[in-house]
């Protein structure tokens, strides 16, 4: 693919959030509180998971995976975000706009994915506990693991293939804090419909029939909880429940409201609000919201803390 024939454009300038100094410093210091807690938090999860070996379950393998794509997710455009609130020249080059662009997709795709994969796998720990381990063996966790990282591959390709086709030869002031693919398709000198129509159709399906799976996935489960006798047996499965659901609707609720409608001047405006919540409050929420609603992950973290040496 050769994007210098396509483009006459070598950089982009990234507009971000606000053009406001004052403000700027003021963004800097609370996006840079929220990244540093979705890494500590994450990767503090990673660490756990690995270490304390009652947490090698498959439940808590896509909770590693989960977190390594938050990590992943929030690095593709917050550093880039904070490094802009304190610079005077906000640019990206066209091979860095599109590589941000292809690794944000890549990731969200993946994200997106993975928590369906860990709706069936709930399904399956509350409504077949008795085959839980044969149904959810190694090889299939693997399996579920690496569909979703090899869906999120070809889909992002397909849109990143896309629009480094198309010709910009200006403006290019990007109104957005990172290369997504809608600001992007406004600078474009070229017809963008089929880029859109492949977002919303492609994108927005995609979106929207894992979020309907998901939540079929807890229609089943809703029933085996009723089936469940003592009160402390249906608490304690709902509560690994609830703190999925509650990053299911985090996540997809902006995911669809952003990829799902049509482009407009002022819907790029509330896709910049809404990209803040799933890559910047989301990955930092994840780690809170399942280590807090999660006793075995607490406990396993206590342990490791009275063990340390100092």
């Amino acid at each position: 693919m050769d994007m210098t024939n396509n483009t006459f454009i070598s950089e982009f300038v990234l507009l971000g959030l606000t053009d406001l100094a004052q403000l700027e410093v003021t963004l800097f210091i609370f996006f840079l509180v929220f990244y540093t807690t979705c890494l500590i938090g994450n990767l503090s999860i990673m660490v756990v998971t690995v270490i304390d070996k009652t947490l090698h379950t498959p439940m808590y393998y896509f909770l590693w995976n989960l977190s390594f794509i938050d990590v992943c997710f929030s690095s593709v455009t917050v550093p880039k975000m904070l490094g802009d609130f304190l610079a005077l020249k906000k640019t990206i080059s066209f091979a860095g706009c599109i590589t941000q662009m292809y690794f944000f997709h890549l990731f969200g795709t993946a994200e997106v994915l993975l928590l369906a994969v860990m709706s069936y796998d709930r399904y399956v720990a509350i409504g077949n506990p008795l085959r839980y381990s044969v149904i959810m063996n190694t090889r299939v966790c693997r399996l579920l693991s690496f569909s979703t990282w090899i869906s999120g591959y070809f889909h992002s390709l397909l849109h990143t293939v896309m629009v480094a086709k198309l010709p910009f030869c200006g403006p290019n002031l990007v109104k957005h804090f990172f290369c997504d693919i809608k600001p992007m398709l406004k600078l474009a000198c070229a017809d963008t419909s089929l880029n859109l129509k492949l977002l919303t159709r492609v994108t927005g399906t995609l979106t929207t029939s894992t979020l309907l799976l998901t939540l079929l996935s807890y229609v089943f489960i809703s029933k085996f909880l009723l089936k469940i006798r003592t009160a402390a047996g249906r608490k304690r499965a709902f509560s690994t429940c609830s703190a999925h659901l509650t990053v299911v609707f985090l996540l997809y609720g902006t995911a669809i409201f952003t990829y799902s409608r049509p482009s407009t001047q002022d819907s790029l405006d509330h896709d910049r609000a809404a990209a803040v919540l799933f890559t910047v409050v989301t990955p930092a929420l994840n780690p809170i919201i399942y280590t807090l609603r999660n006793k075995d992950m607490k406990k396993a973290m206590k342990k490791i803390v009275h063990n340390l040496p100092f």
